[in-house]
């Protein structure tokens, strides 16, 4: 198979974890004959360094003519310190959302058996918890009509029809294909916006009679999913939610550097760890590039090449088994790994396999 790759390792971490990323699906090019083809573009901080803009118009072209986005990181200090900068390295990620029309981000929750230690949480609470959060990704308050001044500001949490029905309809049709239980996460008793959201759940639930359907509000949700990590299964949930659930998640795997996602929609597919850019990190080769590995694992397995994606998947798992990990998941007294030891490993394997 042949892939045109836009790769955007943004700023912070996220140059370190990309060539890792990159480096595995090379391996997997060459042993199972496919030809991909790279090319790098600019967002984030250091695009605005370099022209001003957080997502360049030719950023947005090379991703528009690309068959899919491999994404890392974006954020800086300079900016996280700074309220009252105008151009943020994050709207360049929210853009890109919009301009490539990434309504859906799919964000599987699951466990590794050997780092349940590392969870805050109970292990008969865990072992187990396989779920998927989707979250609607151009809508709500990151896109609402915005204002501020010194002593008033305002966020609008606005929602159509449309954006509501298209993100139920993937949320339904994925609960289909695995264990048919959709969980619509909102808040409902408080919010307009979550009452049509439920509203149109409700309207949508009867056409598909073979997924069981219930309605959970945002603050329960929160504690279930680390109370009752295996009763979920599919979870559909706003823009705002979606962000925060997703991080709240990262107890169950362990750590964030190990969750990968893809955002689906109108125009080209992307894929990317749901971690940040950790700028003090940066430079140090400390950070995991598992999540970054992992949703390159999602891209091949978004293009049908499922036997390449489960042999990264079973790298990474053997990675981890072998302990050969960065230092926020190694065992205590486990040999020190960096980010391009842990990458070179996994490489290894895959063209050892």
């Amino acid at each position: 198979m042949k892939l045109k790759i836009a790769v955007l390792p943004g700023d912070g971490i996220g140059p370190e974890i990309m060539e890792q990323g990159v480096a595995v699906m090379e391996a997997i090019a060459q042993k199972y004959g496919h030809e991909f083809s790279y090319e790098q573009g600019l967002v984030g901080a250091c695009a605005i360094d370099a022209v001003g803009d957080p997502y360049p118009e030719a950023t947005h072209e090379l991703c528009m003519q690309s068959d899919a986005v491999l994404f890392a990181a974006v954020g800086s200090l300079r900016y996280d310190n700074d309220p009252t900068a105008k151009v943020r390295p994050e709207t360049g990620l929210l853009a890109m959302r919009k301009k490539l029309g990434l309504f859906a981000n799919v964000r599987p929750v699951a466990t590794f058996d050997c780092l349940i230690h590392k969870s805050p949480l109970k292990d008969e609470l865990l072992r187990g918890a396989d779920f998927v959060v989707l979250r609607e990704l151009t809508g709500g308050m990151y896109f609402g009509e915005k204002y501020q001044d010194n002593d008033r500001a305002y966020d609008t949490d606005s929602y159509t029809r449309p954006e509501i029905e298209r993100i139920l309809k993937v949320a339904f049709e994925m609960a289909q294909k695995r264990r048919k239980h959709l969980t619509v996460v909102d808040k409902a008793n408080v919010l307009a916006s979550s009452r049509l959201w439920r509203q149109i759940a409700k309207e949508m639930e009867p056409n598909y009679p073979d997924v069981q359907t219930d309605y959970m509000f945002i603050d329960n949700a929160s504690m279930r999913v680390l109370t009752e990590p295996r009763f979920f299964d599919v979870i559909v949930t706003e823009n705002t939610f979606g962000d925060i659930l997703t991080d709240e998640t990262s107890c169950i795997t362990g750590s964030m550097g190990l969750q990968p996602s893809s955002s689906l929609g109108e125009h080209t597919p992307l894929f990317e760890p749901v971690h940040g850019s950790w700028p003090q990190a940066a430079g140090q080769n400390l950070a995991n590039p598992l999540a970054q590995i992992l949703s390159a694992a999602m891209l091949l397995e978004h293009f049908g090449l499922e036997a390449e994606g489960t042999l990264v998947r079973k790298a990474v798992d053997a990675s981890l088994a072998a302990n050969v990990r960065t230092p926020e998941i190694q065992v205590e007294g486990g040999a020190h790994y960096g980010t391009k030891e842990v990458g070179q490993w996994i490489v290894n394997y895959i063209r050892q396999a």
